[in-house]
């Protein structure tokens, strides 16, 4: 893997059916570069941290093989991930006292004209200080040393079903609104992505998407076949490798192969079996080139208590064991393979420190699995 950077190809799909589309797109690169992802069960971590430290939290964030930059919720409310990416969103709402965001619907028209005057210059769509508070700092570092480094983002579909407005209706089933916002978290991505690039050219942006597993429901209103399609038309548009995080269990099967997705991160130690039964579609992801991180250390206080790093490493290879019985052999999964925490963790009584134990419990797993397979370390 050269790790050089070419041309994905051109934007492909469709953009987002909204009337001002033509009036707010002024982004170019659309569709990105893409990059030769290095695996070898290299290192990483979700963005959030429960830490309430800037240094702290930095110091996790650089502890792993791939670094991020921490999002830190109990530091700030605009730390939270759904208000982070809210800024200058037309109609929206922070209200700090209550903890709460809505959209206000006629607001959010009459702040459209405003809006679009702003949208053709990048920096709007930067994260500022005060909704992030890490941001800065990280990228005050020298980062080019390092194999990748990474953002994160809430991706529209979360965003979308999280957010509602004055009449606690989920955004997602505005057409304008929905449209407006696909539109509008890939400008973000895209804005956070060319930050980072700047300081390494082999940085990437995943999208947070607790949400996905949530649109193949029966209940909700917004049709599966037409979310996949926003949301592959919403992936189309962003630059840099294209990743997806979640801890859920949704339509493996769509993000596997329905995406042209170049890494998909996994709570693996809560959902592992049940991922693994889609062989056909892994073994397609991988051969094509993708990435798969692994998230097979917990972060709950209880659950890290009952584990260490070779009873992990046992998990893990009962894993690979399966897919290897059916045809992908465990050397081509831990060569596309990354490995990360199982998911965020705000809820431990003990603050950080369960979560620092994990990132140290990680390390040491990633050394003995590189070990195992004989893989650089």
């Amino acid at each position: 893997m050269d790790g050089n950077v070419h041309p994905r190809g051109g934007p492909g799909g469709t953009v987002p059916r909204f009337s001002w589309y033509n009036v707010f797109h002024t982004f170019t690169g659309i569709g990105g570069a893409h990059l030769e992802l290095p695996g070898n069960c290299l290192t990483t971590a979700m963005g959030i941290l429960p830490h309430t430290g800037i240094a702290a939290a930095m110091e996790a964030a650089f502890s792993v093989d791939i670094p991020f930059w921490p999002q830190l919720p109990r530091y700030s409310f605009y730390e939270d991930m759904y208000v982070q990416v809210s800024e200058h969103f037309p109609g929206m709402v922070v209200d700090e006292e209550k903890l709460r965001i809505e959209l206000e619907v006629g607001r959010f028209y009459e702040e459209l004209a405003a809006y679009a005057e702003k949208a053709g210059d990048e920096a709007f769509f930067r994260l500022s200080p005060r909704y992030s508070a890490a941001l800065d700092a990280f990228l005050a570092r020298d980062l080019a040393a390092y194999p990748l480094i990474r953002g994160q983002s809430i991706g529209p579909v979360s965003f979308g079903f999280k957010i509602h407005d004055e009449n606690l209706r989920p955004i997602i089933y505005n057409d304008d609104i929905r449209a407006f916002l696909y539109d509008f978290i890939a400008r973000k991505a895209n804005a956070q992505y060319r930050q980072l690039a700047a300081k390494n050219p082999r940085a990437f942006v995943w999208m947070d998407e607790p949400g996905l597993e949530i649109l193949f429901a029966s209940f909700t209103g917004y049709p599966s076949n037409l979310a996949k399609e926003d949301f592959r038309a919403f992936l189309d548009q962003l630059e840099g490798p294209r990743g997806v995080h979640l801890c859920g269990n949704p339509d493996w099967s769509f993000l596997l192969s329905g995406l042209d997705l170049d890494i998909l991160s996994v709570d693996i130690f809560g959902n592992g079996p049940i991922f693994v039964r889609y062989t056909e579609e892994i073994a397609a992801f991988l051969a094509r080139g993708g990435i798969i991180s692994w998230g097979i250390v917990p972060t709950l206080t209880e659950e890290l208590g009952a584990e260490d790093e070779k009873t992990l490493l046992g998990r893990l290879l009962t894993l690979w064991d399966y897919l290897h019985e059916r045809g992908i052999d465990r050397e081509t999964v831990a060569r596309r393979a990354w490995l990360a925490p199982a998911r965020c963790c705000l809820v431990n009584a003990d603050g950080d420190r369960t979560v620092n134990r994990a990132f140290a419990t990680l390390r040491k797993l990633a050394r003995d699995v590189r070990g195992y397979f004989g893989l650089p370390d």
